[in-house]
């Protein structure tokens, strides 16, 4: 199964962001979509290293409050 997370962009060089989630921070490659317009604040799915899309803060959200929930229901 692959498993895309949402992740905030902190800081942009180029081709590489660094991306923030839940007060974690990783190197991004934007490369899969340097044709998109990104900027700081903006969400993006990041898959092994890589952006896969952007997205809203909305639909990252939402992502998050599922996999809360999936977290929670392997906990129990």
């Amino acid at each position: 199964m692959c498993l895309g997370i949402p992740m905030q962009i902190v800081a942009i060089d180029r081709y590489v962001a660094t991306c923030e989630a839940q007060g974690v921070q990783r190197e991004v490659s934007l490369f899969m979509i340097a044709d998109t317009d990104l900027a700081v604040g903006d969400y993006v799915m990041v898959h092994v290293g890589y952006a896969l899309q952007k997205m809203t803060h909305q639909d990252a959200r939402t992502v998050w409050d599922l996999l809360d929930h999936i977290i929670a229901a392997g906990a129990a």
